[in-house]
C-alpha cells in the first residue's frame, strides 16, 4: 500500500495540482494587493473619496461601561468590504480570461505549425497498393 501510495503522489498530476495550489495562494495574494492598495483607493477617488473598507451599517453600537472597556462589541453589516470582494472577483476573472486567450491562441499556433501527416484514406490506398504487389 505504500508502494501505491508513493507512486500515486509522484505521478506528474498530484505534483502539478500541488503546485497550480501553491502558485494559486500566491496570486491571491498579489491580486488582494492590488485590489486594496492601487484599485480601490482608484475607484474611491472616482467615487468621491470614498473608502470601501470602512463602508457599514450599523445594526447595534458598541456598548463601554464607565471604564471605557467595551461591554458589547458592535453589530453591523459590513458591506463595503463585500464591494471589496466582488471587485476582487471581477478583477481576478478578467485576468484569468485574458490567461486563457492568451494559452487557447499559443495552442492554436501549436497546431498550426505541426505538420500535416497523410490522411487516413492515403494511408489506406498505400497499404492497398503494397498489398496488391
Amino acid at each position: 500500500m505504500l508502494k501505491e501510495f508513493k507512486k500515486f503522489i509522484m505521478t506528474g498530476n498530484v505534483i502539478e495540482f500541488a503546485i497550480a495550489v501553491i502558485l494559486a495562494g500566491a496570486v491571491g495574494l498579489v491580486v488582494k494587493g492590488f485590489v486594496g492598495d492601487i484599485m480601490m483607493p482608484i475607484i474611491g477617488s472616482f467615487a468621491g473619496d470614498v473608502d470601501f473598507s470602512q463602508m457599514k451599517h450599523v445594526l447595534s453600537p458598541e456598548v463601554k461601561d464607565a471604564a471605557g472597556s467595551v461591554t458589547s462589541p458592535e453589530n453591523a453589516i459590513r458591506y463595503g468590504a463585500w464591494i471589496n470582494t466582488i471587485i476582487n472577483l471581477i478583477i481576478v476573472g478578467f485576468v484569468l480570461f485574458m490567461m486563457s486567450k492568451a494559452y487557447t491562441k499559443t495552442k492554436k499556433k501549436e497546431e498550426a505549425a505541426a505538420p500535416a501527416g497523410p490522411s487516413d484514406n492515403a494511408l489506406l490506398i498505400e497499404i492497398r497498393d503494397s498489398l496488391k504487389k
